[in-house]
């Protein structure tokens, strides 16, 4: 059942998601400045491989480090089984682990915890209706949003795979320094929409990935960056709807898809161009 919260119950159960997070940990927030509190109970779980962290957070497109300070940000990388994403439109705030979910008017921040005025709904991640929604929402919007960093854990199966033990762990994708030079940010996001030209010499082996805008060899059979595709075979929704047109690199507002990743317009130049 949900429950309306608000000041030190905000707070509590806040904490609460933290503490009894054991296998899953969703943090989508804006803005991020880790309470004394909260670090602390995180600090707690850095040996933890099965918990698998999602870190999303956004806003300040021309200072990242006002979202999330590199401090933090590096606090973060050292947990054995995390994702860090970025979503330049985020404002919604969510707390969830494998147990309950909150959602809040609240910022991952010390400031807000200590002196804003705040509320938020906590609810059972179970409950068929708002819980379902609620996760399948966010669940969409974190696979629309930029890996900057991914850390995996690395597992030695035993007794004929009935039990496993933790070796290490890898880091498969840091975009971190590039990122916090804003190189990462200019090149994805404020990305214009591309002047369509079909200069056949120009426009050999290039397309655009459809997620992210940046350009990438064109094969209409993988029309995903190496990262969008990482984070879209988690689904492997031939469906989803994308941002851009693998062949043009133009806007698609959701008509293109790993299924269909052209535009109906562009399917004939494509065809013409691409020799397929």
């Amino acid at each position: 059942m949900s429950e309306f919260l608000t000041e030190n119950n905000l707070n509590a159960a806040l904490s609460h998601i933290f503490e009894s997070a054991k296998y899953e940990l969703l943090i989508i927030s804006p803005y991020i400045k880790l309470h004394d509190r909260i670090k602390s109970i995180l600090k707690s779980k850095l040996n933890n491989p099965d918990l698998s962290i999602v870190l999303l957070f956004g806003k300040n497109e021309d200072d990242i480090s006002k979202s999330l300070n590199q401090d933090d940000f590096n606090f973060f990388k050292q947990f054995p089984n995390i994702q860090i994403r970025f979503e330049k439109r985020l404002h919604a705030k969510l707390y969830a682990n494998e147990y309950e979910y909150l959602i809040t008017s609240m910022n991952l921040y010390d400031y807000s915890q200590n002196i804003n005025i705040e509320s938020g709904i906590i609810g059972d991640v179970t409950e068929k209706r708002i819980g379902k929604q609620t996760l399948d929402y966010f669940n969409r919007v974190i696979e629309q949003s930029e890996l900057i960093f991914e850390k995996v854990p690395v597992f030695e199966t035993k007794m004929f795979g009935l039990s496993s033990k933790y070796l290490d762990s890898e880091i498969e994708i840091d975009n971190s320094d590039a990122f916090y030079s804003n190189k990462s940010y200019k090149k994805v996001f404020k990305k214009n929409q591309v002047k369509i030209t079909y200069d056949n010499k120009n426009r050999n082996n290039i397309g655009y990935c459809i997620r992210t805008g940046i350009e990438i060899p064109f094969n209409i059979k993988k029309p995903l960056c190496d990262n969008a595709f990482k984070s879209w075979k988690r689904y492997e929704n031939q469906d989803y709807a994308e941002k851009y047109c693998h062949f043009s690199g133009e806007l698609s507002n959701g008509n293109t898809s790993v299924g269909k990743p052209i535009l109906k317009e562009n399917w004939n130049t494509a065809k013409k161009t691409h020799g397929f």
